[in-house]
């Protein structure tokens, strides 16, 4: 008599909790029962007969075509953390900056409205504010964090709203859910980045937003070796405007990076938990520290936004951002006199890298610009790694001794 279970009994992997779609979510097996996913390093696709090749591009028949289109190696990233997010779709892209302006530009066309929020990392700033305009999308910027302004910017031809939560590099946090509705009064979709939080921490699909973007660069990699991006939306979005988008205007992921995101995933909810666990320490001992005018980090009490944190977000993430007490020349000297974080524009690493975002990330804005945002000369963001916590925090308390010497 057989033990085995009826197949319609198996949980399968929308069932599965995160750490398990991490793992096996979207693998897609070859003839040969690899354990590891293949990489399909290929350009093209052969077909059986000329009738094949016309029925693939009628959409009649299903099957890849050319890898400007999609590629298993990609769809097997797609799917997975499609399932870890829970969307209905998801495309990858070649970069994160890719998704972004893919999310934006597919949905929007000329005499259309955006309303963006004005705490935006500098490349996203310019999409909304200098590149959609060029091509007759008007836009309005405001303060994230106020309702009132988000109401008060719609118009009769509004078709997105767009934010970062937590934003870069202030940390400043928006009620997803609370912009959702306002967005979806007038029908518009809502657009988030979720990169700095991950799917780990927080699902923005959850509370509301249509689309949610990611520089895979970041925290899905996690250790500094490819580029990428991603795009989650209902499978009518990805029809309606993604899909032809992408496939006609080619930012596509290459195989050999989506094989290396895929290996990033399966780590991902240990890493995110970890990095978590040491940025809350290093906030609370820079909380402490003379020379530190202020700590931004949303998983403190002190967080001006801290209400907002505990409502659609697991925890308060791997970014922790200070304010010297000083300006350029002791944040730079801080940077400096650094040993084991390192001076880097990334994020999400697995080694800590800091950044003077000012002259980095942001330096593109006018002073008047960061100044609104509250980006001084004296603020640094660091991003925390994997290291030992006690480690870390003896390098930044040994720099900022040296800071001021």
């Amino acid at each position: 008599m057989s033990t085995e279970k009826p197949a319609d009994t198996i949980p399968g992997p929308e069932s599965w909790r995160p750490e398990t779609q991490m793992v096996h979510g979207g693998t897609l097996r070859s003839q040969f029962g690899e354990t590891s996913e293949a990489i399909f390093l290929t350009q093209g696709f052969v077909y059986s007969s000329a009738e094949q090749a016309e029925a693939r591009f009628k959409n009649e028949d299903p099957g890849y075509q050319y890898s400007r289109f999609s590629n298993p190696t990609v769809s097997m990233l797609e799917e997975r953390v499609r399932l870890l997010e829970g969307s209905e779709d998801a495309r990858a892209t070649a970069t994160g900056m890719a998704a972004v302006t893919g999310a934006i530009l597919s949905r929007l066309s000329a005499g259309d409205h955006i309303v963006s929020a004005r705490a935006l990392f500098g490349s996203c700033r310019y999409i909304v504010e200098d590149l959609c305009p060029r091509f007759g999308i008007a836009c309005t910027l405001v303060d994230g964090r106020d309702l009132d302004q988000w109401r008060a910017a719609r118009r009769p031809n509004t078709k997105a709203f767009f934010f970062e939560t937590p934003a870069n590099p202030t940390l400043e946090l928006i009620d997803i859910a609370a912009v959702s509705e306002i967005a979806h009064e007038i029908g518009a979709t809502v657009i988030v980045d979720n990169v700095f939080a991950t799917p780990m921490l927080q699902r923005p699909l959850q509370h509301g937003a249509d689309v949610v973007v990611y520089s895979a660069t970041k925290h899905i990699d996690g250790q500094g070796r490819c580029l990428g991006g991603l795009v989650l939306a209902s499978k009518q979005f990805v029809k309606d405007h993604l899909h032809d988008f992408l496939r006609q205007t080619g930012p596509a992921l290459s195989p050999f990076n989506a094989w290396v995101m895929l290996k990033g995933l399966e780590t991902l909810p240990i890493r995110v938990k970890a990095q978590c666990d040491n940025a809350v320490r290093i906030a609370d001992m820079l909380a402490e520290h003379a020379r530190v005018a202020t700590v931004l980090y949303p998983g403190r009490d002190d967080h001006p936004q801290r209400a907002i944190a505990r409502k659609q977000m697991a925890a308060g993430g791997q970014v922790v951002t200070l304010v010297l007490d000083g300006g350029k020349r002791e944040a730079f000297r801080f940077l400096n006199a650094l040993s084991i974080a390192k001076i880097s524009n990334n994020l999400g690493d697995a080694k800590s890298l800091v950044t003077h975002p000012a002259t980095t990330t942001h330096f593109r804005l006018k002073p008047e610009q960061r100044a609104e945002l509250g980006i001084g000369d004296g603020m640094v963001r660091l991003s925390v790694g994997l290291e030992a916590a006690d480690d870390l925090i003896a390098d930044l308390d040994r720099a900022l001794a040296r800071a001021y010497a």
